[in-house]
């Protein structure tokens, strides 16, 4: 059935299709009526592998239980109940062509995409040659290079945007001239992305469908709907019970409520959901009502929380066992071929399972391998050059260099989008013929929209996980994100997407799939007036994630240089830009020309000294050198500064060289003193140095409290040149 109307979705009251009636494609502008034949375009003996296709899912599900109680694998998670809709899924769109976040009830998905049991129980052992983790990842957490299959983590719902983001780097592929004709993409590429209906909680979920829409990315939403978010009732998790109604009003967006029991049924709703993503018309979004016959997990027992009554009628809707009986009733097999098949498939099963149990597990010291690219090591003498001036050239700030560095990159590699809150000129190009454009709060993307065009300098909503997830999904399809969070104050809503996402997507997938995305912020105090919400530090929480390389410069010149390390290196990396430096004078710098780079772990040397060493980054930089020229002119005694830039890695080289000269040593940073970045600087000299210290290491850092409005109360939080000095002046007395 349908509306007749001309708007690419269906309406609320004609969202079921059904395999007995007549269907409905709504396409732009016009409604075609479509009659479907018995078995959707099917022949018997595509239903015999689509059967086949679900019973080894559920097979493979009480394998892996059996061998969890005999302790030989370590964790099991069921897809029981949701092998209909996922095989029909498999079968309709195109493994290696198109695109797949799946989520860990998809087992029957991923095999009729290609995945072998053999290799799904490699991932169950923990073994070496698992194709989506190396071992890495628990059983169920789908990833494969070959059939495009993105690693997937545990995180609920982080995967929405991300599936935005990979259809967004196939379109913005097309789009970019110097990239449409080299392919990586498919012109009517599709990117399923799957989920159980409490990840539809997740406000993440709301920001994918939302960007999706607007952008008419062709991105399939299939909703698996078993009732239940572990012992949580679909009706706590989403208002009236019903996600399908609730995003009923989205533009663009194809819907479709069916019983992800029914085979044809799931079938033909999906086969209509990708030809309306096929068509570029909009997203596509399939609501599944299924079943779920076990536990959550082993590590659950549903009979606390579900009645006998209703297990026992969601029984009576088992794909394994109405799959059968169709096949039988219509006279497709007879019970007899029906008992050769399942045999065959407990064979296979046997087989793999065999095989697996033998595999070689991992070695323990491989878990440093692919932390970082095993490629590209930004730390190494390929990134170090030197600056190329004009001559005559005029010092510029930081906010200059920064920007001229993403002007010769974005020239020098068409791959580069910039994208953030505000980024852009403007989003509605025609307004550049009037107005000068924006370019970012503190202007460090001015102008970049006007030379790279609107597909690659463009702005995002106002939500940084909308920023960071699309940017990994971007990343991973060969695109180089350099995304901007507008203020550090306000990252934490993307901050399960770069610790859990960002962070570890090659190690996680055993370097089957990377994220080289740059993330740019503003960050820091100092400027008065900032308050709590413009002024917070604490890169520290960004320093202790493996997989990320972090940097503060303190100059401009030594901002230019790292950003374009930044950008050619093959690792995700936070960039902190300490907005009280943008326009300063003391760190102008002249531009260095466009292959100046600054290697990582590489500290600089910014006054040599022999009596004391101030380890230090960012702000405090300068306020280290003030306060070391009062010392040298009133004591005679030199300091050595230090300045780290990178700050994941650090240069401990230096630091210790510098600590066996002086043998004091100061560690001044902005963050709180408790906890700080500095910490773990002072403990390791404690630890490794003990032995040429001739007075404790000394910490100078802001306070244990927040950053206040007044300037008299902030001065006293953040740490002061006269903080600096009387921590010199302790530490030559002692």
């Amino acid at each position: 059935m349908g509306t007749g109307q001309p708007f690419p979705r269906l309406s609320p009251a004609t969202c079921v299709l059904r395999p007995t009636s007549s269907a409905w494609y709504i396409g732009r502008a016009m409604a075609t009526e479509v009659q479907t034949a018995k078995y959707h375009g099917l022949q018997p003996g595509d239903l015999v592998a689509a059967y086949r296709n679900v019973y080894l899912s559920r097979r493979l599900d009480d394998r892996e239980i059996q061998l969890k109680r005999q302790n030989k694998i370590y964790f099991q998670i069921s897809s029981a109940g949701h092998e209909a809709v996922t095989t029909a899924a498999g079968m309709v769109l195109k493994p290696g062509y198109d695109w797949f976040l799946s989520y860990y009830r998809d087992r029957a998905l991923i095999l009729q995409l290609g995945v072998t049991p053999y290799e799904m129980l490699l991932q169950a052992v923990g073994a070496k040659e698992d194709p989506a983790s190396a071992g890495r990842q628990m059983p169920s957490h789908w990833g494969h290079k070959r059939w495009n299959i993105l690693s997937k983590s545990s995180c609920t719902g982080t995967q929405f945007l991300q599936a935005v983001g990979v259809a967004e780097g196939g379109w913005r592929k097309g789009l970019i001239p110097e990239l449409a004709p080299k392919g990586g993409f498919e012109k009517d590429e599709i990117v399923l992305v799957t989920s159980g209906e409490g990840q539809t909680s997740e406000g993440e979920f709301w920001e994918a469908v939302n960007s999706a829409s607007n952008l008419k990315m062709p991105v399939l939403f299939l909703i698996e709907d078993n009732g239940y978010a572990i012992s949580v009732p679909v009706e706590v998790n989403t208002a009236g019970g019903s996600i399908s109604k609730l995003v009923r009003s989205f533009p663009n967006l194809f819907l479709a409520e069916i019983d992800g029991c029914d085979f044809l049924e799931s079938y033909d709703a999906l086969r209509y959901a990708a030809e309306y993503c096929r068509r570029r018309q909009g997203p596509a979004f399939v609501h599944a009502h299924v079943i779920r016959p076990y536990s959550h997990s082993l590590s659950d027992d549903e009979t606390l929380y579900r009645p006998k009554e209703e297990r026992e009628r969601e029984a009576a809707r088992d794909p394994v066992v109405t799959m059968a009986g169709l096949l039988v009733s219509e006279g497709i097999l007879s019970e007899a071929d029906l008992t050769k098949l399942k045999a065959e498939v407990d064979a296979e099963i046997d087989q793999a399972v065999d095989r697996a149990l033998a595999a070689e597990p991992p070695k323990p010291e491989s878990a440093y391998e692919f932390v970082y690219s095993p490629d590209v090591d930004p730390t190494s003498a390929a990134f170090e050059t030197k600056p190329s001036p004009a001559p005559g050239a005029q010092p510029g700030t930081m906010v200059d260099l920064i920007n001229a560095c993403l002007r010769d990159e974005m020239k020098r590699d068409p791959s580069i989008v910039v994208f953030g809150e505000d980024v852009a000129d403007a989003s509605r190009d025609e307004v550049l013929a009037e107005c000068k454009g924006k370019g970012g709060v503190f202007k460090l993307t001015a102008n970049l929209q006007r030379l790279y065009g609107k597909h690659r300098v463009f702005n995002s909503p106002l939500a940084e996980a909308n920023i960071i997830g699309r940017a990994i999904g971007m990343a991973a399809r060969g695109l180089k994100p350099v995304v901007e969070i507008q203020f550090y104050d306000y990252i934490w809503p993307a901050y399960m997407q770069i610790h859990n996402e960002l962070s570890n997507l090659r190690w996680r997938s055993g370097n089957a799939f990377s994220c080289p995305a740059v993330v740019r912020v503003a960050v820091g105090g100092y400027i008065g007036g900032g308050a709590v919400y413009h002024s917070q530090s604490g890169v520290v929480l960004m320093t202790h994630i493996p997989g990320l390389r972090v940097v503060m410069p303190s100059n401009a010149l030594d901002a230019n240089g790292l950003l374009r390390t930044a950008i050619r290196c093959e690792d995700p990396v936070l960039f902190f830009e300490h907005k009280h430096l943008y326009r300063q004078t003391h760190n102008k710098g002249v531009y260095p020309g466009p292959d100046y780079m600054v290697p990582f772990g590489k500290a600089s040397v910014v006054a040599e000294g022999s009596d004391v060493t101030v380890v230090t980054y960012g702000a405090t930089v300068y306020r280290a050198w003030q306060a070391a020229r009062g010392f040298t002119e009133e004591t005679g005694k030199s300091v050595e500064i230090l300045d780290l830039r990178s700050l994941s890695p650090y240069d401990w080289d230096a630091i210790a060289r510098s600590v066996k000269k002086t043998n004091r040593v100061v560690v001044l940073y902005e963050d709180s003193i408790s906890w700080g970045y500095g910490a773990e600087i002072a403990a390791r000299i404690g630890s490794e140095l003990f032995s040429y210290l001739d007075a404790p290491v000394e910490r100078v850092a802001a306070t244990d409290t927040f950053v206040a409005y007044q300037p008299q109360v902030e001065e006293f939080t953040l740490p002061q040149v006269s903080h600096v000095r009387k921590a010199l002046d302790r530490i030559v007395a002692f």
